[in-house]
C-alpha cells in the first residue's frame, strides 16, 4: 500500500480542541476507506512566511497514512470543502521516517565554541 504525508493548516482562531477535531475528522475519512493513520503530529501554532486567507498564523497537523489512492482523492476532497483549513499538501513517499518529524526534534546544537560554519584557526 502506497505511504504518504498528508499537512493541513488551520485557520490561527481555533481552539486546540477544534484542530484535533479536524484530525480525528480526517482519520475517520482514511479508515473508513481502508485506509491506515499510522502516525499524527500537531506541530501547534505558528507564523505564516505571509498572509493566507487574512491568516498571520495557523495550526500545523501532520497525518502519517498508508492509503490507495481513492481514499487520498477523498481526503483532499473533504479538506477542500472544509471552510477552517486554508492550505493542505500530500506527498507520496517511500517510506515513512522512524521516530517524531524533523518538526517535533530538538533542534541540533553546534557543540563548537562560536558558532559558524567556518574552521577556527589557532595561531
Amino acid at each position: 500500500m502506497p505511504h504518504y504525508e498528508h499537512v493541513f493548516l488551520a485557520r490561527q482562531d481555533l481552539s486546540q480542541s477544534q484542530v484535533d477535531a479536524l484530525a480525528q475528522e480526517a482519520t475517520k475519512i482514511v479508515e473508513a476507506n481502508e485506509g491506515k493513520v499510522v502516525l499524527t503530529e500537531t506541530w501547534g501554532l505558528r507564523t505564516l512566511a505571509y498572509k493566507v486567507q487574512k491568516n498571520r498564523k495557523a495550526h500545523y497537523v501532520m497525518l502519517r497514512l498508508d492509503a490507495p489512492t481513492n481514499v487520498i482523492a477523498e481526503l483532499e476532497r473533504q479538506t477542500r470543502i472544509n471552510e477552517d483549513v486554508i492550505r493542505f499538501l500530500t506527498i507520496r513517499v517511500d517510506e515513512h521516517e522512524e521516530g517524531p518529524s524533523v518538526m517535533m526534534r530538538k533542534p541540533d546544537r553546534d557543540t563548537r565554541r562560536g558558532g559558524g560554519d567556518r574552521p577556527r584557526r589557532d595561531s
